[in-house]
């Protein structure tokens, strides 16, 4: 059976801004202060280190029961037993990584305009990532939309929505209105002193706004 998500604070993880010791330590100190699903994205590693990772953070979501989503890659999802797969403009298609991993998966599709979303929503796609909102270091190559821009895409498919870029306790707030149902962070969490606290901040004002 498919798993239900809770998309309020979507871990995505970044190895070189964190500031924990090892990526499962980052990963567990996010998750207490309430990350509710985690994505492991790492690019700059092979496919087996790539799979070692998977496996070591899978045993810390899985000792929370917490959903763990592979960004990219269908196979290492499926090597791991993954809760499902993130995909890029330039990943495989939706219908494609469906296919492949079943209908008991979770697959998600990074959109940034209406027609991609509506694109992403028909093939199969089961929550989608918009972004960039406030700007990102982490991703180059990103297009910037406006707070606007999302409400009409929140509107337009009947999927849960997950902004993206640079999104911090600060402003947070500023996307309830516009019928997100979560957001993904990455330095605001992973890449503060205290990770537990900054994910709890960012929980409580999202709730709050």
């Amino acid at each position: 059976m498919k798993p239900k998500i809770d998309y309020t604070l979507y871990l995505c993880t970044d190895r070189r801004i964190m500031t924990a010791d090892t990526i499962e330590e980052s990963v567990e100190l996010a998750i207490k202060g309430g990350a509710t699903v985690v994505q492991l994205r790492e690019k700059e590693c092979s496919s087996l280190e790539f799979f070692q990772m998977a496996e070591r953070v899978k045993e810390i979501t899985d000792a929370y029961e917490i959903p763990l989503l592979i960004n990219d890659r269908v196979d290492i999802a499926l090597a791991v037993g993954a809760d499902g797969v993130h995909l890029g403009q330039t990943d495989l298609p939706v219908q494609a990584a469906r296919g492949l991993l079943g209908s008991d998966k979770i697959v998600g599709a990074t959109a940034n305009t209406v027609e991609l979303a509506v694109k992403a929503w028909k093939s199969g796609a089961d929550y989608l990532g918009v972004g960039d909102i406030f700007g990102t270091t982490t991703k180059a190559g990103t297009r910037h939309i406006t707070v606007e821009e999302l409400t009409e895409i929140c509107q337009a498919v009947p999927i849960p929505i997950v902004a993206i870029g640079g999104i911090t306790a600060e402003n947070i707030a500023k996307l309830k209105p516009a019928g997100i149902k979560g957001a993904a962070v990455i330095s605001a969490v992973v890449g503060q002193k205290d990770i537990t606290a900054a994910a709890k901040e960012l929980i409580s004002n999202f709730q709050e706004a």
